[in-house]
């Protein structure tokens, strides 16, 4: 019987901090968001990973980032599924490593890594945006917000890989402008805020 996605969720749980269990929750559905916005628009080609795919990459893209093999990250992959019982495709695999090119050598090549690589430190400055407001609420923040401060404060979440995040834009890989970038991974993390404390 394949896994489920509790069964990933469980290792999760068991192999990271919390606060990776929900950047990765949150990332697994801006994964979601974006996929069916490119769907929707007839941009996926038919050899694009599965929905699914998508899905399980953004979910359990950070697993060995902590215990054991935290500075090895994100090499372990393969040996933190193993630890757990767990399996996952090919093209999983290469969407997680595509998340890191300069660690792995993995450059995004289709629609799904290109997700991946641009949405994953967008999730950290979506949640600070959060944050700042009274009431911690990802449903009160607008993604004119998130925005202004992704362009006009490099100081705001200072971690954020803006030059990253920003080749969503790129004509040979995801082309979509980084408003609507900003629209689909806010409107996905609002979905799942209750998931990730939000």
């Amino acid at each position: 019987m394949p896994n489920s996605r509790q069964d990933f969720l469980d290792a999760l749980h068991k192999q990271v901090e919390p606060n990776i269990v929900s950047h990765s929750i949150a990332l697994e559905a801006c994964m979601g968001g974006i996929y069916d916005y490119l769907k929707t628009q007839g941009r996926l080609n038919d050899d694009e990973p599965s929905r699914d795919e998508w899905l399980l990459s953004g979910l359990i893209h950070d697993i060995d980032y902590g215990g054991e093999w935290k500075d090895q990250h994100p090499q372990k992959t393969s040996e933190a599924l193993e630890k757990y019982g767990l399996e996952v495709s090919a093209s999983v695999m290469r969407i997680v490593k595509a998340h890191a090119p300069s660690l792995t050598g993995v450059q995004p090549s289709n629609k799904a890594e290109w997700s991946i690589f641009c949405a994953d430190s967008l999730t950290g400055l979506i949640s600070a945006v959060a944050l700042i407001y009274p009431s911690k609420k990802l449903s009160d923040v607008k993604p004119s917000s998130v925005l202004k401060r992704f362009l006009k404060e490099p100081k705001f979440a200072a971690g954020t890989r803006r030059d990253e995040v920003a080749l969503c834009a790129r004509p040979d890989g995801l082309n979509i402008p980084i408003e609507k970038f900003i629209e689909i991974c806010l409107a996905s993390m609002q979905g799942v805020a209750n998931d990730i404390g939000l």
